[in-house]
């Protein structure tokens, strides 16, 4: 069972791979919008355009992941995501950027159920939380590998020397993948049981999906516009603003692993997520208040958020899958994240046009409204996850 290890790494690694694009656009947007002449408003449409495209495809993807397995369609379809974005970078126009992304987005959302349901395969539940807690960290390490190298090769050779490189990214990882994930030998009891058959209409894994998603109100705020925020608002540079992002997406993972291990130890999911809820509308609210006062001051707050507004969905996916059964995994993870793309797709935007028309103090302040709500929404579940 120590291949479990090398299933983990590679889930991992692929998952960080979609991440860095997800994550690498919001990095580059001041220079996107030099490239395309934007507004605020439309670099909102370009983050969520990234969200788009998985609504359309995660459900079909999780279900063709429980008919074939998970390494074919999590190696393709982060392929083919990566090539879409690195043409991405060679778009003539905002239009066909937004097209090119839009479609990456929709391949690259086969990662997203494929290789959780690998790890759900391979580790037995009193390891879960904390193994797809790891595999979680992808989103932070994809971020900071983003963070860390856009700026300079966009700077070397512009968007397009950018978005190759995220290109380039995915389709290592997805080879990764290819070579290393494989079927786990034997099937664990406790996923292939299930108290009722799970389908679309379980209301539990619909009150669970919404109410988690919920949180993104304040995770994507702080993943998506720290850079632009830190440069408009107090004249850091480019760089300097990435590289914040880099420790919000240090702390990020620490939260992520913490997160699962704390689920282990209660054996439960639902009760540190909601803690998650609480916690992440606290920390919106003192980034709110501190939004126009000292660089430093707000920095420790954006990295504080960070951590803990991104460590909450590995439990909302562990969950979700616990619930349907080894046989659904799939399909249930797959529509877990498809709940967090519908959501996810409308906050960019939403956020954008409230800094637009009030303050960026307001947009952050605001935005703890939705953990708040989304922490009453789970308290509504029974306690079996």
């Amino acid at each position: 069972m120590r291949y479990r290890w090398a299933v983990l790494a590679a889930g991992t690694a692929a998952q960080a791979g979609l991440a860095a694009v997800f994550i690498g656009v919001p990095v580059l947007a001041p220079a996107l919008r030099d490239e395309f002449d934007l507004t605020l408003s439309q670099v909102g449409l370009a983050i969520s355009a990234l969200w788009i495209g998985p609504i359309l495809t995660l459900l079909g993807w999780g279900m063709l992941a429980d008919r074939f397995g998970e390494r074919a369609i999590l190696a393709g379809g982060l392929a083919v995501c990566g090539a879409l974005t690195a043409a991405a970078g060679r778009a003539g126009d905002f239009g066909m950027f937004l097209a090119l992304i839009l479609i990456a987005g929709a391949f690259g959302a086969s990662v997203n159920a494929a290789s959780a349901r690998a790890v759900m395969q391979w580790f037995p539940p009193e390891e879960r939380g904390l193994a797809l807690g790891i595999r979680q960290t992808a989103i932070p390490l994809g971020g900071g590998f983003a963070a860390l190298t856009l700026p300079f090769a966009e700077h070397s050779g512009g968007i397009e020397a950018a978005f190759g490189l995220l290109g380039a990214y995915c389709i290592v990882s997805a080879t990764v993948a290819a070579v290393l994930i494989r079927e786990a030998p034997a099937r664990d009891p406790e996923l292939e049981r299930a108290v009722v058959p799970w389908s679309l209409r379980d209301r539990q894994v619909w009150t669970l999906s919404f109410g988690s998603a919920l949180y993104l109100f304040a995770q994507v705020p702080v993943m998506s516009f720290t850079v632009l925020f830190l440069h408009d608002a107090h004249g850091v540079s480019e760089t300097a603003a990435a590289g914040v992002l880099v420790g919000c997406q240090v702390g990020a993972a620490g939260g992520r692993i913490g997160a699962g291990w704390v689920s282990d130890l209660l054996g439960n999911r639902l009760r540190p997520l909601r803690w998650i809820g609480l916690a992440s509308a606290a920390t919106l609210l003192a980034t709110a208040l501190v939004a126009d006062g000292a660089v430093p001051v707000i920095v420790v707050m954006l990295v504080l958020a960070s951590a803990i507004s991104m460590s909450w969905n590995g439990l909302s996916l562990t969950a979700a899958a616990e619930l349907a059964g080894r046989a659904r995994s799939g399909a249930a993870i797959g529509f877990q994240q498809t709940m967090l793309s519908v959501v996810g797709v409308g906050v960019p935007i939403t956020f954008a046009a409230i800094v637009e028309s009030t303050s960026w103090q307001a947009a952050f302040g605001l935005s703890a409204l939705g953990p708040l709500a989304g922490w009453w929404m789970l308290g509504t579940l029974r306690e079996r996850v």
